[in-house]
This record gives structure tokens, sequence and C-alpha cells, in this order.
């Protein structure tokens, strides 16, 4: 057996949550493998809206294993709220829900490390959600950090302490204001709200899991455009948030990762700072943003909008080896006369390629455009692949010529019902 993967081919927000929601009913096993409370995964169904930010997306199926790897950092404050929301949809994750005792803590003052270090670059901030996931990733790095099953251990409150001071040294450096004693009563509560629940060796879990033939989805968080090796450097994320990310978050083997399912909207969206070489400052971008509702699950902020990125998405399919594709809000498309994709970059030398350059952030790139005509229908209502218009039918096919892959998934609003396949291997 193999696991398969699901992950973002873009700046994140791509609607991976619905996607794993709507396929963890074919699996086994659903299993977190990097990030931390700074995902938002929104499930839509049976007149439910949910986000969820560290529990994986198949919490909501009965008969599902749920696993919080290694490569996740694990907030217990904000670990505690989530799964008291899951109380009035009467979700009792405490039987299916696994978390790998290698996962990294974030501390109190990891968080305002977070907010110290932002603050302090002034206009050169990267757009953090400020939730500790940077430094908390930092600390596990220079092997300093605090792990889920240290609080088990009998040192635990002296590890803490001189972790804590370490911070504290940084902060008064800062010059940052906080109230930390607050935070740390929260913050223990949560410690011992956390115990109650399975913290386990998942390395092993998963692997036995694979070996008595479970099925098994890896659950990726923020987009493979924000990873910190692949990505736009250094307006990215901390962890690998590509398929490679699967191997050193979950222990698995390279040998043992199957299908990779890409999800990508029909256009382009991301938040915070950095380059968006396709982003529309004017009433175009405006009206991807009302009709799409983009504004950002765990931040709120508003997210900035454009058309697709084919350059981007093709080399986030190339370094994460995609076998097929999920086209995310095709009905938000639904309100344009035309349709753009950006098929290759013009660089200021006149050059044009089709190849995401090393240094997004500071090269001089205006987008080559293809135009399509729009549908201009609404499209929610559509369950069968064969009824979706003929201009949407267009899209898809120059999409999936482009991309050398067939999309198989196109979600036609946010519900799980409204869900189109293609290919009835989904079934």
């Amino acid at each position: 057996m193999k696991s398969d993967v699901i992950l973002g081919l873009q700046w994140g927000d791509e609607g991976k949550g619905k996607i794993v929601d709507f396929l963890s009913s074919k699996y086994d096993v659903v299993a977190r493998f990097q990030g931390g409370p700074n995902a938002g995964h929104t499930l839509e169904f049976d007149d439910i809206k949910h986000v969820l930010h560290q529990v994986p997306s198949g919490i909501f199926r009965d008969n599902t294993k749920n696993i919080i790897g290694n490569g996740v950092v694990l907030d217990p404050v904000v670990f505690r709220k989530e799964i008291e929301e899951l109380k009035q949809y009467d979700v009792e994750p405490f039987y299916n829900l696994f978390i790998s005792k290698r996962a990294q803590l974030i501390l109190p003052t990891h968080r305002l490390l977070d907010a110290a270090y932002e603050k302090s670059k002034g206009e050169e901030k990267i757009g953090s959600t400020l939730r500790g996931i940077g430094p908390t990733y930092q600390d596990k790095t220079a092997r300093i950090g605090l792990r889920v099953g240290d609080i088990s251990i009998n040192n635990f409150i002296e590890k803490y302490e001189n972790l804590k001071a370490k911070h504290l040294t940084i902060l008064n450096i800062h010059d940052f204001e906080f109230d930390l004693e607050t935070l740390e009563k929260e913050f223990f509560e949560a410690l011992e709200y956390l115990k109650k629940f399975k913290l386990v060796d998942t390395d092993y879990l998963i692997n036995q899991s694979l070996n008595a033939h479970e099925t098994i989805l890896a659950e990726g968080a923020q987009g493979s455009m924000l990873d910190i090796d692949f990505g736009s450097y250094p307006f990215v994320t901390s962890s690998n948030t590509t398929c490679a990310g699967v191997c050193t978050g979950l222990g698995l083997a390279p040998s043992k990762i199957g299908q990779v399912h890409g999800i990508f909207k029909a256009y382009c969206t991301r938040v915070g700072e950095g380059p968006f070489p396709t982003e529309l400052n004017n009433e175009v971008g405006e009206k991807l943003r009302k009709e799409g509702h983009e504004y950002g699950a765990t931040t709120g902020r508003s997210r900035r909008c454009g058309w697709i990125d084919l350059p981007a998405l093709k080399y986030s399919i190339m370094v994460n080896g995609v076998t097929q594709l999920c086209m995310m809000k095709a009905d938000v498309l639904s309100a344009f006369e035309e349709i753009h994709a950006c098929t290759h970059y013009k660089y200021k030398n006149g050059n044009i390629s089709d190849k995401l350059p090393f240094d997004l952030c500071n090269e001089d790139i205006t987008p080559v455009y293809k135009t399509f005509k729009g549908w201009k229908q609404d499209i929610t209502g559509i369950t069968d692949y064969k009824l979706l218009p003929s201009e949407l039918f267009e899209y898809i096919a120059f999409l999936e010529e482009e991309l050398d892959l067939p999309i198989n998934i196109i979600s036609v609003g946010p519900n799980r019902s409204q869900t189109i396949f293609k290919d009835n291997h989904f079934h």
C-alpha cells in the first residue's frame, strides 16, 4: 500500500479542506504532515461551515483515523479551542485522533517572538500570521525546541523555563511589551487538556497502517509557492509544503507515496506580502475578491486576487510530482465576460519564458495572457460534468493541455455536495 497526498499548488487557500473532507470517506487514515494553526481549512456540508486549523480534515468522519504528524507545530491553546468547538457537531475526537510525540510545541513566547520580529521589520515585513510558527520551527532546527512528548517527562518545567529565558532575552532586546503571565496560565491549562489525547509514535502508527493495507491520505497546509525551499522566498512559510514534506513530516519513505492530488483555484489569490505576478489591483481584482469571498479563514485578511499563473503552477506540479488535478472555485469565474490565463512571463529585457525565476521578488515581470470567453451562467447546481458550459470545457481542456495532467475534480461551490467528478476513478 502507498499513501496518497493532497496539497495546494499556489499560495495557499486553494480549498484543500473541502477536498480532503470529501475524499476522506474513501480513506482509513487522514494525516497532517506540516504547518500549524496558521492553516485554515474550511469545510461545508449539511448546513455546517467549520474551519479547522491543526486537526486533520477527516475528523468529521467517524470511521476515519486522524493523525497530527511530527512535521506539525502544535499550539495547545489553539488545539483546545478547536476541539471544544467541534463538540457542537457531536464530534468526539478522543478515540480517532492521534498526535505525534515528535510534533513541536508552540510556546506563548513563540507567539510573542513572532510579533516582535514582524514589528521590527517595518515595511519589509513578510506578512506572518503571528501564530508563532516561524520561531517554533526556528527552535526546532536549532535543536532547542520542546516536543509534545516532553510534557510527560519529569523535567519538562525545567526545560520550559530554560527555553523561555532564551526567548525573554530576545524580547527584551526588541523592547517588546507583553503580558506573559496570562498567556502562560492558558498554556499550562491547555497542556493538561492535551494529555487526555492519544500522544503516540505516529511514525510507527502510519507505517503499521500501511502494512495493514489501510488507505492513507496525507493532508498538506498552505501552498507549494509558500514552501521554505521552493516558494517565493523570503515571503514563504517555515515548513516544506511540497510532497517532500510528507516523508519528513510523517515518517514515510519516498517509495510509499502514491497518487499526488494537486489543488488549485481557477484563478489566483495570495494573503500577506510577497510577489504576485498576476495580481489585479483594480476593479477586476476587487470583483474576484467579492465573488470568491476571498478573506483569510485564519486571519480574516483580504486576499489579493489575480488571474491564474501557469508558469508558477507548472513549477509546483514539477516539484511535487503531481499525478492529477483538482480545480476549485470554477463558479467564481461565472461572473466574468472574459477570463485570462497567464501563460508566460515577459522580462524587462524582452525575453519571454514559462519558467519560474530563482528570485521572483526582484524580477521585473509582465504576465503574458491568453483570453477566454466566459460562460456567464450559474453552475453551482450542476452535478454532471457533461452539463458544464462549453466555455468552461474549453478552459479546462486548455489547462489540461498546458499542464499535461487531467483535471478530475471541479468544484462549483463551497459545499461538499458541489463537487463534480470527471473521472469515475474517484467513485
